[in-house]
């Protein structure tokens, strides 16, 4: 537990749970990430809780313990990990090893509330952080961007993610190879499932398993990868692109779409990073995969310090983001961004599209991709790009440009319930003149 209460507590203070947990012994780690990610999905519940348990904040060293505690103990739609006598022992002994003198209070607190929990649950349904375990003004900004959705994205937010594969298309076409792979997982006893046409590579999972016990992993057979991840490479190469095409994968890292664009065909690549310890990722997502590209560390939107005056026939522009596209499968962003983050983000954006967009030759395509579902970062931001750039045209393509919403049927009401296979995006196909 003092793991989980470290992990919860750096988040709370603004760090990434991905940097927290690669600090984590080896051991430990899935351990404290799978509770980790349990309590901050029951965050905001949990600290609703606490206000009303105990008004005056507890000191630092045990506020995140108690947090934790009421986190596991809290009602939720999914197993709950430990009964709750196990919660209360183990919460209560690792507090008595960081702070002994408050021992007593956590214990009394845990114990009220498991006497009064259902009263107690009632009482802070009445405010929405608590309700949905998102912060307020997130709430309400999808109450703007989805009046008709909101609650059911909220919902989806709180469930588990699928694991979802990408069937290395080098091997052969993309059906064959993905029905060929299926094979074999269902001989090594992994159940799966067929995405559909919209992502012909992608394989869904029954059960998430470790990468080891992937057939063919090590070899490059297969990556983990997001259906609605695996839109981005076909989008920007469906009109076929002959060997050598010269393609910008301009925020490649950690490199799994960079992938994807080149087992699709075989490109003059340049994949560029802002962050060179990211851009190791992917060039060790290439070497795995047995592919080659151009890497270098550079801010795309400097584009003296990169560009060597050659055009691109095709930009692939996964712009730097909210993620709130992806909250399910990193529940710690609710809690890490702010408010003020998401017109940072959009500026950052629009900077990006005009810089690269003057790289990009008469006749190329850039596809513009956010894992976001904020339309700020998405039809409204080309909307606006549109209006500055009167030599740039948008083009649709069914079921894949648009907001892409994490909820089945991309946000149909009757379907609401069901698990979505598909993460949060955004996509645009733009056409230079």
């Amino acid at each position: 537990m003092l793991q989980v209460a470290d992990a919860v507590q750096a988040v709370r203070t603004g760090r990434s749970l991905t940097e927290v947990l690669a600090r984590c012994p080896a051991d430990l780690r899935p351990g404290t990430q799978s509770l980790s990610f349990y309590v901050l999905r029951q965050l905001g519940a949990a600290e609703a809780a606490r206000q009303l348990l105990a008004p005056k904040a507890p000191p630092p060293k045990v506020e995140p313990l108690l947090l934790g505690a009421l986190a596991l103990l809290w009602p939720s739609a999914e197993e709950r990990p430990y009964a709750d006598h196990t919660v209360v022992d183990q919460v209560v002994s690792a507090v008595r090893k960081r702070a002994p003198a408050s021992a007593g209070f956590v214990n009394a607190v845990l114990r009220r509330f498991l006497r009064e929990r259902e009263a107690i649950v009632q009482t802070v349904a009445a405010q929405p952080q608590a309700l949905f375990n998102h912060p307020l003004w997130w709430i309400e900004q999808l109450q703007r961007d989805w009046p008709q959705q909101w609650q059911a994205i909220l919902k989806a937010n709180n469930q588990h993610p699928p694991m979802t594969l990408r069937v290395n298309a080098r091997r052969s076409s993309p059906e064959a190879a993905t029905a060929a792979y299926l094979e074999r997982l269902t001989a090594a006893g992994i159940a799966a499932r067929p995405v559909g046409p919209l992502a012909p590579q992608a394989l869904v999972l029954d059960r998430a398993v470790p990468v080891s016990a992937l057939p063919g992993f090590a070899e490059g057979d297969v990556s983990v990868q997001d259906a609605a991840a695996q839109l981005a490479a076909p989008l920007l190469l469906q009109a076929g692109s002959p060997a050598g095409t010269r393609v910008l994968d301009a925020c490649s890292a950690p490199g799994g779409k960079t992938a994807h664009l080149l087992e699709l065909a075989d490109l003059d690549l340049l994949a560029l990073d802002s962050d060179a310890s990211r851009l190791e990722r992917v060039q060790d997502n290439l070497k795995r995969l047995g592919l080659k590209a151009e890497t270098r560390a550079a801010d795309a939107r400097d584009t003296a310090s990169w560009w060597d005056g050659r055009m691109f026939d095709a930009i692939l522009l996964d712009a730097p983001c909210s993620a709130s596209g992806i909250v399910r499968r990193h529940p710690d962003v609710r809690w890490l961004r702010r408010p003020t983050d998401i017109a940072n983000l959009a500026q950052i954006q629009a900077d990006l599209l005009d810089a690269l967009w003057l790289t990009l030759k008469p006749g190329g395509r850039l596809v513009y991709a956010t894992c976001s579902i904020f339309k700020a970062e998405g039809q409204a931001q080309i909307d606006a790009f549109l209006q500055r750039q009167t030599g740039a045209n948008a083009s649709e393509v069914a079921g894949v440009t648009g907001h892409l919403l994490p909820l089945a049927h991309n946000g149909d009401e009757a379907a609401a319930a069901e698990p979505s296979l598909l993460d949060g995006f955004y996509y645009a196909l733009l056409l230079k003149s």
